[in-house]
C-alpha cells in the first residue's frame, strides 16, 4: 500500500539567549522583519501575527531588487509559550517548532513537510540559512 505523506525536513540551531529573548524574537513582527530571509538580496518587509491558536501570520517576502515576492503565511495549531509552535501553511503543509529551554541558551528545533516544486536539498538549504539569519540577529541584538 502506498502512502502519500509529505517528506519531513528539519532545520535547527542553538541560539545563546535564554528561551524568553528568543521566543520574543520569532514571534513579534518588528524582530520577524529583520531576520526572515533565505540570502542577503531578499527581505520581509512586513509581518503581522497573531500568535493563538486559531491565529493567522503572514510575512511577505521580496527580492530586494523588486523582481519577485511572495507571501508566507498560515494558522497556528499549537502554541503553548516559551516551548512549541505549530501551524499550516496555506498549501496545508505542516511546520512544527520547539524551543528547548537549555539556561542561558535555546535550542530551536523545526520540522516542515517539504513540497513537490523543489529538490528537498533546496527546501532544507533555504530553511536552515532563515534559522541561521535567525540565530545571528537574536545574539547580535
Amino acid at each position: 500500500m502506498e502512502t502519500n505523506q509529505p517528506t519531513k525536513l528539519t532545520v535547527q540551531a542553538v541560539i545563546q539567549a535564554p528561551v524568553e529573548k528568543v521566543w520574543r524574537y520569532w514571534t513579534e513582527p518588528d524582530h520577524i522583519t529583520k531576520w526572515n530571509q533565505a540570502s542577503e538580496d531578499w527581505h520581509a518587509p512586513r509581518a503581522e501575527n497573531d500568535l493563538r491558536v486559531g491565529g493567522k501570520f503572514l510575512t511577505r517576502m521580496e527580492a530586494k531588487d523588486g523582481s519577485m515576492g511572495f507571501d508566507f503565511g498560515g494558522v497556528y495549531d499549537v502554541v503553548n509559550r516559551h516551548e512549541a509552535i505549530g501551524y499550516t501553511m496555506e498549501d496545508g503543509r505542516r511546520v512544527d517548532i520547539a524551543f528547548v529551554d537549555q539556561g542561558n541558551e535555546t535550542k530551536v528545533i523545526e520540522t516542515f513537510d517539504a513540497e513537490s516544486s523543489n529538490p528537498v536539498e533546496f527546501q532544507q538549504a533555504g530553511w536552515q540559512a532563515i534559522m541561521d539569519n535567525f540565530k545571528a540577529y537574536t545574539e547580535q541584538n
